[in-house]
């Protein structure tokens, strides 16, 4: 027990539906604290809110440049305009891109990549009308909150006046990139020039203020320790109160090869127990998120399937065409079919549901499965 913290009293809040404290949050870091305990309990909110349900959608990934400004020392993706590996999709590629999208039965294309300082505003925008208007059923999940604060300072907007932009040229959501670790601590040690965390859910409230629905990410097991987890988790769930325009939580484990960061402080992939316990974590702290994804692209696939036991309800989907974590050392497969990703929901138990990036159910045609259509809104308790 510290400070009358006990596992028995953060047990007895969850089952009431209490809240947990930033002191209840880190004291459930500690290696003595059994492992397997936090997962019931974390499991317990999972079933409360999500059932016997599995999430996962059919989506694609497109990283339209790795030419980038800034020079974050845990990213791997990234490349100087002169290098080699640098890279500029064309406007035919992007499309191409899409079509093979569509054709594959997606439902979803995940938009992110490089700040190129030689490309103006207009392409960044240019991507998304082009595939929205080849393609308006396939929802456009794209820039992150960094990306956003970039064409703030290209354009000197405001943040509102980027985003309606954005939304008329065919945004459908946000991803939830870019936030990496809130506090300044480490923050500024990790990636000191990029969108400050001030920034980060400026861009993210004022997204829900115009109804456009954002993930939340934390990228975790680099430089920093249980408190800036845990302090992290609390902004997140003080910005839910205040907007609630976040859909899902993903926690990213750090993946340092081929990063400066693991080469300057000698760093390692967080453990599976690690990336269990923040799973388990996170969904006890995220009391008003109504789901926890584990991304079995930086998880791999078998703790991936394991999360489903310990907080989480979705894994992500087929994912097409991933590069940044990749590019970091993941050795997960570059997609799986959605017989793989059905298949791995049902070994453990859980029932899966595809699900569009708004969580609805996806209909499909049994005889013609690139032909889907929307369903119902999935059932969300607690």
């Amino acid at each position: 027990m510290a400070g009358g913290i006990s596992l028995d009293t953060i047990a007895n809040k969850v089952e009431n539906g209490d809240r947990l404290s930033l002191d209840e949050g880190v004291y459930l870091y500690q290696d003595d604290v059994p492992l397997n305990e936090v997962a019931a309990l974390a499991n317990l909110v999972r079933e409360r809110k999500n059932g016997n349900f599995g999430y996962y959608n059919i989506n694609t990934h497109l990283n339209a440049t790795n030419i980038c400004v800034y020079r974050c020392n845990f990213c791997a993706f990234r490349a100087d305009l002169r290098e080699p590996r640098g890279y500029v999709m064309s406007d035919e590629q992007i499309v191409a891109r899409g079509q093979e999208a569509v054709d594959n039965g997606c439902t979803e294309m995940h938009i992110v990549g490089g700040l190129h300082h030689q490309k103006k505003y207009e392409w960044y925008v240019n991507c998304l009308r082009i595939l929205h208007d080849a393609f308006p059923t396939l929802h456009l999940k794209g820039w992150t909150a960094v990306e956003i604060n970039w064409f703030e300072f290209l354009t000197k907007k405001p943040v509102e006046e980027v985003l309606t932009d954005l939304l008329d040229a065919g945004l459908g959501s946000m991803p939830g990139g870019g936030a990496e670790i809130f506090h300044r601590e480490v923050r500024d040690q990790i990636c000191e020039h990029k969108a400050n965390s001030n920034k980060w859910f400026e861009v993210h409230g004022t997204a829900h203020k115009l109804g456009i629905k954002t993930n939340a990410t934390m990228l975790y097991g680099h430089i920093e320790n249980a408190f800036h987890r845990i302090d992290h988790l609390i902004r997140l769930r003080e910005q839910q109160d205040l907007t609630g325009g976040f859909q899902t939580f993903i926690p990213l484990a750090f993946h340092p090869d081929n990063t400066k960061l693991a080469a300057m402080r000698n760093l390692k992939k967080p453990s599976v127990l690690m990336d269990l316990r923040t799973m388990a974590i996170s969904r006890l702290m995220l009391d008003n998120f109504d789901h926890i994804k584990a991304y079995w692209i930086m998880l791999g696939i078998e703790t991936a399937q394991t999360a489903l036991a310990y907080g989480a309800d979705d894994i992500d989907g087929t994912v097409r065409h991933e590069l940044i974590y990749h590019d970091a050392g993941a050795t997960t497969p570059e997609v799986l079919s959605v017989e793989d990703i059905r298949r791995l929901i049902s070994e453990t138990g859980r029932e899966p549901v595809e699900r569009d990036t708004l969580y609805r159910r996806v209909e499909r045609d049994p005889a013609n499965p690139s032909a889907w259509s929307v369903g119902e809104q999935v059932a969300v308790g607690g």
